[in-house]
């Protein structure tokens, strides 16, 4: 059973130099996990959005390496959804070198998503954060909204649990050891996501488990 806990890194402001820290944590956090391979992999399987949003991406660059992978990939637009507006200069300026373009809508998601209309959503590490019924709202929006889903988020599992408490070997701080065990717990195993999806005959999906510690979920529309 999913047990939801706040995570320190969402009460603290942009730049905190704790909550600083922690996203530098997050992003090694990302590379032990291979999230970045795990998304482009499952990305490559779709056609080629001309705007992608990601939902929650924080400061942009999970998805700028994520773009990296996804060399086939030219003129896509992508969208950053999230409470706070801290993707960098530099972040914006290496999608441009990609051929992509990247903005930021600043927001509650559930105010911001409906303004657009998306190709592809992606989420990386932020469903986790919804209790059942937001989530089962935000999914049945993103359904609405876009032709493609794909998410990746913390496996639920006594592996993931170990994992998470030996982030401090990768010299992660206090924020980051805390979120790290709190976001296995939130997270998801089965197919929880899929029983929250909404159900169609224009719908294919996937759910599965991905080692080492990935859960992750698939839509598209069927063919």
């Amino acid at each position: 059973m999913r047990l939801l806990t706040p995570e320190l890194l969402d009460s603290l402001p942009a730049d905190d130099p704790s909550a600083q820290r922690s996203r530098r944590d997050l992003a090694r956090i990302n590379a032990v996990m291979m999230q970045h391979r795990i998304m482009a992999r499952a990305l490559a399987g779709l056609p080629r959005p001309r705007l992608l949003v990601d939902l929650g991406g924080g400061d942009g660059r999970f998805l700028l390496g994520v773009a990296r992978r996804l060399k086939q990939w030219h003129g896509v637009k992508a969208v950053i959804l999230d409470r706070q507006a801290i993707v960098s200069r530099e972040t914006r300026d290496a999608f441009q070198v990609l051929g992509w373009s990247c903005e930021v809508m600043q927001g509650d998601i559930f105010e911001t998503l409906p303004q657009l209309s998306p190709d592809i959503v992606t989420a990386n590490l932020f469903l986790h954060h919804l209790e059942e019924r937001a989530l089962s709202r935000l999914l049945a929006l993103v359904a609405s909204r876009a032709a493609g889903v794909v998410t990746c988020e913390p496996r639920r599992s006594a592996f993931a649990v170990l994992g998470a408490r030996l982030v401090f070997m990768l010299g992660a701080n206090g924020v980051s050891r805390h979120d790290a065990l709190a976001s296995v717990r939130a997270g998801f195993a089965g197919q929880e996501l899929s029983a929250l999806w909404p159900k169609g005959p224009q719908w294919e999906s996937e759910e599965r488990g991905v080692f080492p510690f990935t859960h992750q979920f698939v839509a598209r529309h069927a063919p």
